[in-house]
């Protein structure tokens, strides 16, 4: 658990100092008040990476030359700094050179939010990046297939467009992504067979209905990488662009034989969304070999009755929860022994 975060600059945070219960806690406020900071510095902490930011230019408070991050976390002192030139870590007052290492003892996360949607409505990219976020909390080795994937690409894509290089680098480059993204897509593809009992059997208690989710990875590949990058040759020196990889694979999801993202209702993409989050965490308690902490962000108000009572059955009593909301109705309703704190303006109250 997380038992205390401080933040100096971040988002529209000056300063803020809090601590937390081992069960979590409710923050409640208007939008656009920083609640959701809240629990994106948290997820900045553990994992370092924002759900919502791709630069780390973006959380730096206006005005400011960069942000800090701390927090006493599953008995160590984490810091995390930030400014443009990226990231800089402490553990227990140590500076930590390597993400590896300050992610191996880390604490596990997930994050549930509206835009969760976009895992069942969404194009494959949404999907691609809940396996890779599972996937680099659970496997050191595939979060290091997947950054040289990602460096390698990037790289073999600029010369693909000048093509200035000549053939040679290019095909050094499709080596490298033969290599690192082969051993992405059998991780995938294990990761999806573990989610899908869960996912399924959540389907089936969050709608209340005998809705049968299927979940299958769609590896564009066909299991030969090496043979696709040769098929697609032609078509990437023309477009100037790779074309071939796990980058451009997906995840198929089905409800009774039907395609979830064409053919579901919004009750039903809400659920699957929600039985896929439940799963990750199912996955990550099993793998991960702890609990994962749960970072709810403003969904409880955005669900009906039903699906909301489902979800807070599946949450798991042990786990510690950091929630946001803009009104504490169904809490009322409800109820959940969580501490409450106002969020207004940058400050929690």
């Amino acid at each position: 658990m997380i038992e205390s975060l401080r933040l100096v600059d971040f988002r529209c945070f000056e300063e803020a100092s809090l601590s937390l219960d081992a069960a979590g806690r409710i923050f409640v406020g208007e939008n656009a008040q920083g609640k959701t900071s809240l629990l994106e510095a948290v997820c900045l902490l553990l994992r370092l990476q924002s759900p919502r930011a791709r630069q780390t230019k973006q959380l730096i408070r206006e005005g400011a030359e960069g942000f800090g991050i701390s927090g006493e976390a599953w008995g160590r002192t984490l810091q995390v700094r930030g400014d443009r030139k990226g990231l800089a870590l402490k553990s227990d007052g140590e500076e930590v050179s390597s993400r590896r290492d300050y992610l191996a003892e880390s604490g596990l996360v997930v994050w549930m939010g509206n835009e969760d949607l976009d895992l069942v409505r969404g194009g494959g990219e949404s999907r691609r990046r809940f396996l890779d976020f599972i996937a680099t909390q659970i496997d050191a080795g595939y979060r290091n297939h997947w950054v040289r994937y990602r460096k390698a690409l990037s790289a073999r894509n600029r010369y693909l467009k000048s093509y200035s290089a000549g053939e040679g680098v290019v095909t050094a480059y499709t080596r490298l992504l033969i290599e690192h993204g082969s051993e992405m897509i059998r991780l995938r593809k294990e990761l999806c067979e573990r989610l899908v009992p869960c996912a399924a059997e959540n389907q089936k208690v969050i709608s209340g209905e005998r809705e049968e989710l299927a979940m299958s990875y769609v590896d564009r590949s066909k299991g030969d990488l090496e043979a696709h990058f040769a098929e697609v040759e032609d078509s990437e020196t023309r477009r100037g662009v790779t074309l071939a990889g796990p980058h451009r694979d997906d995840v198929k999801l089905m409800i009774a034989n039907r395609s979830a993202k064409d053919f579901g209702s919004e009750g039903q993409q809400r659920t699957v969304a929600l039985a896929l989050k439940l799963a990750q965490g199912e996955v990550l308690r099993e793998l991960g070999n702890r609990e994962p902490l749960y970072l709810i962000d403003d969904i409880f108000g955005e669900l009906d009755p039903k699906r909301r009572n489902a979800l807070m059955e599946l949450l798991p009593g042990s786990a510690q929860k950091l929630i946001t909301t803009t009104n504490l109705e169904w809490w009322k309703q409800e109820g959940m022994g969580l501490s409450v704190a106002e969020v207004k303006a940058g400050a929690v109250e």
